[in-house]
């Protein structure tokens, strides 16, 4: 009698832990199986960018009419090195006339970097090569090419995950009275990124 309780609660035993092992494994396998899918999703969703996702077109754009007509694009090609760092080239036109007076063109390349101190500033520096038309000292008009140096930074507003509106305050390092197209070496500027 003792023998057969004895096998009983053996046998109990041993479908108890045959019970266990069973869950274990199946369990395992599953919890495997999810741990392997969820890094297979990491490893997609964490994929290095194309480098068209790396791309940050934008720039800036003026218009005024009436007695000064004024009009100015300056698209900007930037690039994402980091979340953080973009740069990358550009170009600037403007075109310029007072009524009465002839109409000027200023025209040249441009190159920008720009670094995101947090989600709504930044500080940029930009260089440009302008050819302007002024007024020499013969009172003869003349075109050069005038360098500018720009540092500053500004707010940063982001519409979704890339977007962006900008406005910024830049001091120019080469500020030329006589031939800088900017009255003063402190330019304000709007401008948007994709």
């Amino acid at each position: 009698m003792k023998t057969s309780i004895y096998y009983k609660n053996n046998k109990r035993s041993w479908l108890r832990i045959a019970i266990i092992c069973f869950l274990l494994t199946n369990f395992s396998s599953y919890s495997f199986a999810q741990n392997q899918s969820a890094q297979e999703e990491d490893s997609i969703y964490y994929q290095r960018p194309s480098i068209l996702e790396k791309l940050a077109p934008g720039g800036n754009f003026s218009l005024q009419f009436g007695t000064i007509t004024y009009i100015e694009v300056s698209p900007l090609l930037g690039y994402r090195f980091t979340n953080n760092f973009t740069a990358g080239p550009g170009f600037t036109y403007r075109y310029f006339k007072v009524r009465g007076f002839e109409a000027s063109s200023i025209y040249g390349p441009r190159a920008f970097a720009r670094y995101v101190i947090s989600r709504n500033f930044f500080v940029q520096a930009d260089y440009e090569n302008l050819s302007v038309e002024f007024v020499s000292n013969q009172r003869e008009t003349v075109r050069e090419w005038v360098p500018g140096l720009f540092v500053g930074g500004g707010l940063f507003q982001p519409i979704g995950q890339r977007a962006g509106f900008m406005i910024g305050a830049f001091y120019n390092l080469s500020h030329d009275n006589i031939r800088s197209p900017y009255n003063s070496p402190w330019v304000f500027n709007v401008g948007f990124t994709l």
